[in-house]
């Protein structure tokens, strides 16, 4: 459909300072650790990605974003069929633009403005319509305080363990005190360390790990069932009264109301 590059290598200095490149991703892919001059905001019309960098990791399904500054290095995975599109902005652009990492709602105007934005060729003509609709997405990229869908990650090497240990097996039930006695710190220490570093408590944060994978596996195909038993819930009804505490809908209506609000005018 589309006949444009697909190298994010191709728009890191094209003559303006927007550009947009269409890839459409499979279930599970994976792009490395990687990072480039421009900035970019990575949003999928379909199915679910997972950004992560140094400091934490975002997921998000097809009606937000992730903003990444340029030289930020980061890994993607995908959660079901993607189609991705990546608004890449230079960083002299002119809008004030985030300077970390952050999510960013995709409204329905700014929506459209990236499927118009990513047939419209690198060189485009300046003062017409093409120009116009590059600069309207710089106006419409505003951060979103959406903090369900944001996973910190601690700088400390035995917080990081405990963290990894997590996010490798979020359905682990161990507490503070075993994992303390495999990092080599005291159960107290983790309990301070958690809200100093993450600005959440130990419980919060395996929580939001258990939510964005279940996000993923939901995403995938799999039954709700299922994920509950994964991430170590007692039934599907636990699950669910945490997914819905934390997002307002319950697990079975989260994509039907994102496919709703898509559609909506």
């Amino acid at each position: 459909m589309f006949s444009k590059s697909e190298n994010r290598e191709d728009y890191q200095h094209t003559p303006h300072a927007v550009a947009a490149m269409a890839r459409d991703l499979p279930d599970q892919f994976f792009i490395p650790m990687h990072r480039h001059y421009r900035a970019q905001l990575i949003f999928g019309c379909s199915g679910v990605i997972t950004v992560t960098t140094e400091a934490g990791a975002w997921v998000v399904p097809s009606l937000r974003a992730v903003w990444v500054p340029g030289g930020v290095e980061h890994e993607m995975r995908t959660s079901g069929l993607v189609q991705m599109r990546t608004v890449y902005i230079r960083p002299d652009a002119s809008a004030p633009l985030p300077t970390s990492c952050c999510v960013v709602a995709v409204s329905p105007l700014l929506r459209e403005l990236i499927n118009a934005a990513v047939a419209i060729p690198n060189d485009y003509q300046t003062g017409g319509r093409d120009e116009r609709i590059m600069n309207l997405i710089l106006d419409e990229i505003q951060p979103a305080p959406i903090l369900p869908l944001e996973l910190p990650m601690p700088n400390d090497r035995r917080l990081l363990k405990v963290c990894n240990a997590i996010i490798a097996d979020p359905g682990c039930t161990m507490g503070l005190a075993e994992f303390g006695q495999q990092v080599g710190a005291s159960q107290r220490t983790l309990e301070r360390m958690f809200p100093a570093e993450l600005g959440m408590t130990f419980s919060k944060w395996r929580q939001q790990a258990r939510l964005l994978a279940g996000i993923r596996m939901l995403a995938e195909g799999a039954a709700i069932s299922t994920v509950a038993l994964d991430l170590g819930y007692e039934s599907p009804s636990a699950f669910s009264v945490m997914f819905r505490r934390a997002l307002g809908v319950a697990p079975s209506e989260y994509f039907q109301a994102i496919s709703a609000r898509k559609s909506a005018p």
